[in-house]
């Protein structure tokens, strides 16, 4: 686990403070822009191992049990404090896909998923003395279109290494908006956690100003 990283000055007034089980940016961003105070450790949660041992298990289902291993994680080391678990898959063809590792492994991805539908799943999990309280997945349909070589190329010239800790391969905030021809879903589970929903559960498990 690393230090932690405070979010949002509202922490400081004691309303709500929550523990992140994360360091994604986007996560981060998202609870800051929506005025929940946070503070943000890293999971040592070995997210290989476990997918190994879920093979055939729905890609939903999958991303909720990687949240949940997450936040899990770290309160075991966070008595009396409400974590929150993230995780974000892509699923394209009944494939599940991991970030990619290299520039290569991005390109292969991005010709993989060209003309197809991706279904993105994020998932979130609230957890207090290690007891889930709550758990919630979500499911973005992004229609790819047809992408050329010379694009993928171009477009990987632009985004890599920043699309590197991307799942799909692509910040929808960035250029890679540019990969889609249609997007069904919301777009904070586009971003990577079903917001609206998790907002709902702190109101209730955290107090979250109603």
């Amino acid at each position: 686990m690393v230090a932690a990283e405070e979010g949002t000055p509202f922490e400081l007034q004691g309303i709500i403070v929550i523990i992140l089980a994360s360091q994604s940016a986007s996560r981060k961003a998202m609870l800051e822009a929506a005025g929940v105070p946070f503070k943000a450790y890293g999971s040592s949660v070995d997210e290989a191992e476990i997918k190994r041992e879920l093979i055939g298990v729905p890609g939903s289902e999958v991303a909720l049990i990687l949240a949940e291993a997450k936040a899990l994680a770290v309160s075991m080391g966070e008595p009396g404090q409400l974590v929150l678990g993230g995780d974000s898959l892509v699923e394209v063809s009944g494939r599940l896909f991991d970030k990619p590792v290299t520039r290569a492994d991005a390109a292969a991805h991005l010709a993989f998923f060209s003309g197809q539908t991706m279904r993105l799943h994020s998932a979130a999990v609230l957890i207090r003395d290690g007891v889930t309280v709550w758990r919630h997945v979500e499911t973005a349909k992004l229609k790819v279109r047809t992408l050329s070589q010379d694009f993928i190329q171009s477009y990987l010239d632009s985004e890599w290494p920043a699309v590197a800790a991307c799942v799909g391969v692509f910040r929808i905030e960035a250029m890679g908006v540019q990969l889609f021809e249609n997007i069904e879903g919301s777009h904070f589970t586009v971003l990577g956690m079903p917001l609206l929903p998790l907002l709902a559960a702190l109101r209730t498990h955290a107090k979250l100003p109603a």
